[in-house]
């Protein structure tokens, strides 16, 4: 699915809309997904991830006089760093994992239901991509949504810090019901999220098998860039240095869980 121009805020569902922000990389994919959250009939709203301290993209959210909460994902600053600059201009609190990203409100809990904007949220802590990230449930009739960070992206893969997490999250992920709409931080949403989710399993442990094989051939004692360089051969070197964050977290699995 396409992504429209920049600065325009489009309808996904009936209580989300999208608005994309203009500071696309390979790490960002076309931008960070700003998620603007109400009940259909509210008065107020909730914006999740505001993205990069951007003026024109912030400018856009403040613009935005009914925002009654900010949420984030996880620390990243592509996703964290304009929230101190919503909870000036708008007065409002900002709500994640980490207590250090809280403005004027306490941090998230797992498993902590949030009453915002008409709807209803769950908290879900998914670790993995960093400590504090955290996924959100929402309900829209029959179908559940999930915003999911940089936990699972719309397109590709995420950069892991810890793979044995980071596993653990993707099964609570695929223990939703199919169909579930997938909100992501970057890239398009996911129709079938659950779907998306098993793929990635797959993926993990395709790469684990690879990793294993580059070990048998390098030695145990091999370094995480000279596994990159031949399990991540075919992949643009531009993604490498990312690619070796995953690889050491990959490493670090094989040597704690085998």
């Amino acid at each position: 699915m396409d992504h429209p121009a920049y600065g325009v805020l489009r309808p996904v569902s009936s209580i989300a809309t999208v608005l994309l922000q203009n500071n696309p990389s390979t790490m960002t994919l076309e931008g960070t997904n700003t998620w603007v959250l109400r009940a259909p009939g509210s008065s107020g709203r909730v914006v999740v991830d505001p993205g990069h301290a951007l003026d024109e993209h912030l400018d856009a959210l403040t613009r935005l006089s009914d925002v009654e909460l900010v949420l984030l994902t996880h620390w990243h600053p592509d996703h964290s760093e304009g929230a101190p600059v919503l909870a000036r201009e708008l007065d409002v609190p900002v709500r994640a994992f980490d207590p250090k990203l809280c403005h004027g409100a306490d941090p998230l809990e797992d498993g902590e239901v949030l009453r915002a904007a008409g709807l209803t949220l769950k908290v879900m802590h998914t670790p993995g991509h960093t400590d504090d990230s955290v996924v959100l449930l929402a309900e829209d009739g029959d179908r559940p949504q999930v915003l999911t960070g940089d936990t699972v992206l719309g397109r590709g893969t995420t950069v892991l810090t810890d793979l044995g997490d980071y596993l653990d999250s993707l099964r609570a992920l695929h223990a939703l019901p199919p169909g579930t709409l997938g909100l992501p931080g970057h890239g398009p949403e996911l129709t079938d999220l659950t779907s998306t989710v098993a793929e990635h399993l797959r993926h993990r442990e395709r790469r684990l098998d690879q990793v294993r094989e580059a070990l048998r051939q390098l030695g145990e004692d091999a370094t995480p860039r000279q596994v990159v360089e031949i399990v991540y051969a075919d992949v643009d070197r531009a993604l490498w240095a990312p690619a070796e964050e995953s690889v050491r977290a990959q490493l670090e699995y094989l040597a704690t869980r085998g």
